[in-house]
């Protein structure tokens, strides 16, 4: 009987429920402002698809220009001042793999990355600086050997370019997404080529200046270059100064000498549960009173943050930092010279469906670079 009524309404009414509206514009509304759903609209030719959303195109940080900056021909046209690099590799761990496939994840967390920083109300990817996505650098899994020497070849032809704005910056700087954080040696034999010693800032759980005689060392020489001796290695290699330091550390050494070892390769420290002793202000203090007025290249491994910020990482250690408490700290860097950054350890397949790392690791990068760009860095 209701169903008779109901009928009997529409009816009344002229409305037949299962008619659809004669004109190929329907939906359309009062202000006539809506597309009309018509495969023969004659005004689809003024609709845009080039603009307007970051989810488009190859998936690069930031949905930044991809450029081949491996081809000398295709770098000569499209210079650039600031330059994004993946490092695909994951072989020299000691914990769980996975980061080779870190560079992809970050770029996917990145596509939200747009507009201006609410903080600062700068839009550092679209400043002075031309900055570009270079993609990956090709890097075999089967020899550790080579992968290194292609890493140090790749970042040696990127940096090596002339810049899109040589009266501010005549050298390229870059920032690489991990790859654990062995990748990070190939970075700084770089920037050593090209603005000298630097002093590391080294956000992490662990120290990485292990000895490879403690870690890896016993086994082979080849395996004793993995993600926690690159450190003790790059001091070998006279890359980096004694001005060096540590934030965020709280992982467990093997031996005592560590320390005596770490101190040696120029580092001091920083622990997680200084924040709590100290505060936010001390630690950016502290960091910028250490580095000085030297270069700086900034190395973020994302187990820095607590397993509950980060969870798809290697080596998770608890008791981290949040995300928010990170991100404050480098934007607290504000005003270093810094000439090389990178965030590395990030696994994917161990993050949750929110993508809750990659998310971090992507605002991550993005305040590295709005570091670099605060402060243009002659040669």
């Amino acid at each position: 009987m209701r169903s008779f009524l109901v009928f009997s309404f529409l009816s009344i009414c002229g409305v037949v429920a299962h008619s659809t509206p004669p004109s190929s514009s329907f939906w359309v509304s009062s202000n006539n402002r809506q597309h009309p759903i018509s495969l023969d609209d004659p005004n689809v030719d003024n609709v845009d698809i080039l603009t307007g959303s970051q989810f488009h195109g190859l998936k690069t940080f930031g949905s930044l220009p991809y450029v081949n900056c491996f081809s000398d021909e295709e770098a000569a046209s499209k210079k650039y001042d600031i330059a994004i690099l993946g490092a695909p590799f994951d072989t020299a761990v000691t914990g769980r793999p996975g980061a080779r496939y870190g560079p992809t994840g970050i770029r996917v967390g990145s596509q939200r990355l747009a507009g201006f920083d609410f903080y600062t109300d700068e839009d550092a990817l679209h400043d002075w600086a031309t900055i570009v996505d270079c993609g990956d650098a090709t890097l075999t899994w089967l020899d550790n050997t080579v992968a290194f020497k292609q890493l140090d070849k790749a970042h040696r032809v990127i940096s090596g370019r002339p810049t899109a704005n040589d009266t501010v910056a005549a050298v390229p700087r870059i920032l690489m997404l991990g790859g654990d954080h062995s990748t990070t040696l190939s970075a700084l034999r770089s920037t050593y080529r090209r603005w000298g010693q630097v002093s590391v800032i080294h956000f992490d759980s662990h120290i990485d200046t292990w000895n490879p005689d403690v870690l890896g060392g016993d086994i082979s020489r080849y395996a004793g270059i993995n993600h926690g001796t690159f450190l003790h290695i790059a001091h070998e290699e006279g890359l980096i100064r004694n001005t060096s330091i540590h934030a965020g550390l709280r992982a467990p050494i093997n031996k005592r000498s560590d320390r005596a070892n770490d101190k040696r390769c120029g580092f001091t420290v920083i622990t997680a549960r200084d924040i709590d002793k100290h505060g936010i202000d001390w630690i950016i203090s502290t960091i910028k009173r250490r580095v000085g007025d030297s270069r700086v290249y900034i190395s973020v491994d994302i187990d820095v943050l607590d397993p509950a910020f980060a969870p798809g990482t290697g080596t998770s250690e608890p008791g981290g930092w949040s995300t928010r408490e990170l991100l404050t700290i480098i934007d607290g860097l504000r005003g270093l010279s810094v000439v090389g950054a990178d965030v590395v350890e990030v696994s994917p397949a161990y993050d949750n469906n929110g993508e809750t790392t990659v998310l971090a690791a992507a605002q991550v990068g993005l305040s590295l670079l709005s570091l670099m760009v605060a402060k243009p860095v002659r040669d």
